[in-house]
């Protein structure tokens, strides 16, 4: 039996209330894991706040300027705390293919046309003040201007060079069976994978079998758990190499590797260097 995972559904449509499209700033503590998707696209600009942002199968560090334009039913998550007393802020915009199929009709509009269309694996942007600025005012304009600014910063993105965020490979499910379990391992995960966690230990906390977990875990992430587990260390002691003074035998150890030399092959792997010259080149 094929056990399909899904995100939650979150209903913007209710959120927005009467306005077009939902533009709001959001600030917290920090950002909390929540494995979600809905139909709208959104664009998320981080104002402060770093973590990891996982869309789709990409599992990625992000820090204070991460932007981001997400296709409809994109399943995502910005997660993570931060190490001062300082509020996670991100500024999110959140707009219906009803609401931008009419713009996306005028020649004008080909290349927005193009970005969203490219936006169904997530797409990332090098933020430039202009744009920055523009999308930070639109969570507290009002009127016909809310409307004439999105489709102008929409425009201006359009323009901009991207990357790719999910893989070619990444077909997206939306179903809402199985919603709470991929939240509950991956929050278990993250929570707890500097210690050892064990195949046996994930699959119990959804009362699955190894083996049905892994058919599981790899339908909703796109990998499998050893690679995932392994991927989200290697990401923690990136930022810890550049960010700490520790020594990497320390690094290695506190991001949940049993051994160094494991840690250094699993890293070479995963970034192409070794972690000193990592740390070497990020630090010049």
């Amino acid at each position: 039996q094929l056990i399909v995972m899904k995100a939650i559904l979150e209903d913007i449509k209710s959120n927005k209330g009467t306005s077009s499209f939902h533009a709001f700033r959001y600030q917290v503590p920090y950002f909390q894991f929540k494995w979600h998707y809905h139909p709208e696209y959104e664009l998320t600009y981080i104002v402060k706040g770093k973590g990891y942002r996982i869309v789709g199968d990409s599992y990625e560090y992000f820090t204070d300027g991460d932007l981001v334009l997400l296709g409809s039913n994109l399943p995502h998550t910005w997660s993570g705390k931060s190490n001062d007393d300082i509020d996670s802020d991100a500024v999110v915009i959140q707009f219906s293919n009803e609401f931008i199929a009419p713009f996306l009709e005028l020649n004008e509009s080909i290349s927005i046309k193009n970005m969203l269309e490219n936006a169904i694996r997530g797409i990332s942007f090098e933020a430039d003040v202009s744009i920055v600025s523009k999308i930070i005012d639109l969570s507290t304009t009002n009127g016909m201007d809310r409307i004439i600014n999105l489709i102008s910063i929409l425009d201006n993105l359009s323009k901009k060079q991207t990357k790719s965020i999910a893989s070619n490979t990444f077909h997206n499910v939306v179903s809402k069976k199985n919603e709470m379990r991929i939240n509950k391992v991956c929050l278990y995960i993250q929570n707890n994978f500097y210690n050892k966690i064990s195949l046996k230990e994930v699959a119990g906390l959804v009362y699955l079998t190894e083996s049905n977990f892994c058919k599981f875990f790899k339908k909703a992430t796109g990998k499998t758990y050893s690679d995932y587990l392994n991927e989200l260390r290697i990401n923690e002691a990136c930022r810890l190499l550049v960010q700490s003074d520790k020594s990497i035998n320390q690094i290695s150890f506190e991001c949940g590797f049993e051994t160094l030399s494991y840690f250094n092959r699993v890293f070479l792997n995963k970034k192409g260097v070794t972690p000193s010259k990592y740390r070497n080149s990020k630090t010049i």
